[in-house]
């Protein structure tokens, strides 16, 4: 959209006014948003904030001010222009755009399931079953990581900062070595997680376990995080170049087969340094050492791009609150497996989990899309404002509630699709019975509609607060849907225990 078309829409609307004013308006919006938001003075460039770390300026490219400000204050004009700017979607469009990554998604957690349902029978999952505790963990990884790099860049496509091949690579670059750094550090503090949290109930600790569950852990981030980031800025450079909207179809991909990679990682990793436990006890140690030392180089690479300089020093509060609550989801699937009457409940954790987080991560990659074109930093929209209640979410007049019931309504058919796959493919251990799957239908609906309404209050309440939704939402959001996938899955499991709804292949 042309300079010219920004500017004379808003004219026309207004009638004869100073030709200065939308130029004034334009810095009165600039400094609410620096006064709304929380700048990186202390750490030495006050020019950027967390609430456009991932957005580079049009000082990168070396443009003087004049033009940055006219651009300014092109994005910041009124309604009409925001919607000239705004892509367009129908909703067929936007549902099918949806339901493909979805359901190739759905198929990558499905496979994930499987591979954990075949490897905790394994002898490292058996003899260190604090390896279960690190699941939820990691693949919480790809909410953590590769979905907020998603969101980041699907905003950045939508508003046209990638249009430009020095920006576009600026912020491919310092993605990349920013999650590096992050996946490093939150799989050591997820594998710390995993032996405390194993320890506490048990009274027992093993130094051996400990290290090889460290270099388990890090070892997987590591590799997981670098071979999912290539894939994910394939898919969104793959669709600005086809004119899809990558808000749809990114999150949903970046998940697809990242649950397969990351447990096929772990368990290759784990059974190998598990092996080598009692000849060459040495081994986990120097992979641990090994990726850790990798760690300077990365942060080196990052702190060069003041794109992801910001999110280098602000960027750790999501990612490791998101790990821990990840932890305590992994701790009540550590808890259920050891039970061999429930022993079913493997294979269809990573499913119920990976389809609740692709889901919420959608609505929170659009509302935080919308945010940026439509609000200035610390402002919402009308219908955000007072008191959160749920219908509002689904029934509301805001731009998202329409994804919002797209999104709920793909669920049970989803599950369904799902459920019919595993049975195919004769894994797990539990027949589906119509009960069986009345009830996990419902614990997969109430997971969604939750993470939908969470997700509604939360990624406003965090752009209010002068702090970028797209990373910082989606890792707690993410983390939520594992913990309460785990929790309501186990619940349902416990349920059908109990009114007898038990098979005879349950524990074989």
């Amino acid at each position: 959209v042309s300079l010219a078309a920004g500017l004379t829409d808003p004219l026309k609307e207004h009638g004869p006014e100073p030709q200065e004013t939308p130029h004034m308006e334009g810095r009165r919006i600039l400094d609410r948003a620096s006064r709304s938001s929380v700048t990186l003075s202390d750490c030495g460039d006050g020019g950027y904030s967390e609430m456009e770390p991932m957005l580079a300026e049009r000082r990168l490219s070396g443009e003087d001010s004049d033009k940055e400000e006219e651009e300014e204050d092109c994005e910041e004009e009124g309604p009409g222009s925001d919607v000239s700017n705004m892509p367009k979607e129908s909703f067929l469009a936007m549902t099918l755009q949806i339901l493909l990554p979805f359901l190739l998604a759905g198929f990558g957690t499905v496979s994930a399931g499987m591979v954990l349902d075949i490897v905790q029978h394994w002898e490292a999952f058996q003899y260190i079953t604090e390896i279960f505790i690190l699941v939820p963990a990691l693949l919480g990884l790809k909410g953590n990581l590769e979905m907020t790099l998603a969101s980041r860049l699907s905003t950045a496509v939508n508003v046209g900062k990638m249009d430009s091949p020095i920006e576009k690579w600026n912020l491919i670059i310092g993605n990349l070595a920013l999650k590096q750094v992050q996946a490093t550090v939150v799989g050591f503090l997820a594998a710390v997680a995993a032996v405390v949290l194993g320890w506490i109930p048990e009274g027992k600790f093993q130094m051996s376990h400990a290290v090889l569950l460290c270099s388990s852990s890090v070892a997987t981030a590591f590799i997981a995080s670098l071979l999912q980031g290539i894939i994910m800025v394939g898919v969104i450079v793959g669709s600005k170049k086809t004119g899809i909207n990558p808000d749809n179809v990114a999150t949903p991909i970046a998940a697809s087969f990242g649950d397969l990679i990351t447990l096929a990682i772990l368990a290759g990793i784990s059974q190998g340094l598990y092996k080598c436990l009692d000849s060459y006890p040495y081994v986990s140690s120097l992979v641990c050492a090994f990726f850790m030392c990798l760690t300077p180089v990365w942060i080196v690479i990052s702190s060069k791009h003041p794109a992801s300089r910001t999110l280098l020093y602000s960027g750790w509060e999501p990612v490791i609150t998101a790990m821990v609550i990840s932890s305590i989801g992994g701790l009540i699937l550590d808890k259920t497996v050891s039970d061999p009457n429930l022993v079913g409940i493997v294979v269809y954790t990573p499913v119920i989990n990976g389809i609740g987080g692709n889901l919420v991560a959608i609505q929170s990659s659009r509302i935080s899309t919308h945010l940026h074109f439509h609000c200035a930093p610390g402002e919402v929209p009308d219908e955000a404002k007072g008191c959160y209640y749920p219908c509002r979410t689904f029934c509301g007049t805001g731009a998202n509630h329409r994804s919002a019931q797209v999104l709920l309504l793909l669920v049970i058919p989803g599950h369904l699709i799902f459920l019919y796959t595993i049975h195919l493919m004769k894994s797990g251990h539990t027949t589906l019975t119509p009960i069986f799957m009345s009830v996990y239908l419902a614990a997969a609906l109430l997971q969604v509609l939750l993470l939908l309404s969470i997700a509604d209050w939360m990624v406003h309440s965090m752009w209010r607060n002068g702090k970028d939704p797209d990373s910082f939402s989606i890792p707690y959001l993410t983390a939520l849907g594992d913990l309460l996938g785990t929790a309501l899955l186990a619940l349902s499991f416990h349920f059908l225990w109990l009114i007898g709804d038990q098979d005879g292949d349950v524990g074989d």
